[in-house]
């Protein structure tokens, strides 16, 4: 569990060096305008405009959500009517390859904290009664 709360903070902090290939591009000309964002579940492609996108988003990405807020959506929305920088399509990029393997960590997590809940609560039905005793007084 230590080991894959490391890689989430790596990644949330987007200093993980899986975030040194992104897998989204940023594709088409333009002038980096974000209007409203328009996903497109077909070709897993994200439009900040009618004539550029993020290639390679994938659904259950763009999907993801953090205190009930899509993550992407809110960071696009918070950038309507301006024009993004390289450096902010570049951090967009790496938000984008965070988020697909903080879904595969989350995965990995729900394998593994089963058997890490166990060590920790003992389970056995003995156990649990003679708990449950001192407040049947």
């Amino acid at each position: 569990m230590e080991q894959l709360g490391s890689r989430l903070v790596d990644l949330h902090l987007l200093d993980s060096e899986a975030l040194n290939s992104p897998t989204a591009r940023f594709q088409g000309q333009g002038d980096n305008s974000v209007e409203t964002p328009v996903y497109d579940e077909k070709t897993n492609r994200l439009y900040l405009n009618k004539a550029q996108y993020f290639e390679g988003v994938e659904k259950d990405v763009w999907d993801y959500e953090i205190g009930g807020y899509r993550v992407m959506s809110k960071w696009l929305k918070y950038r309507k009517g301006m024009q993004l920088s390289l450096g902010e399509i570049r951090i967009f990029c790496k938000i984008v390859t965070a988020i697909k393997e903080t879904i595969k960590i989350q995965k990995e997590i729900e394998k593994v904290y089963l058997d890490v809940e166990r060590e920790v609560i003992d389970f056995t039905k003995n156990r649990r009664d003679a708990s449950l005793d001192k407040y049947k007084e």
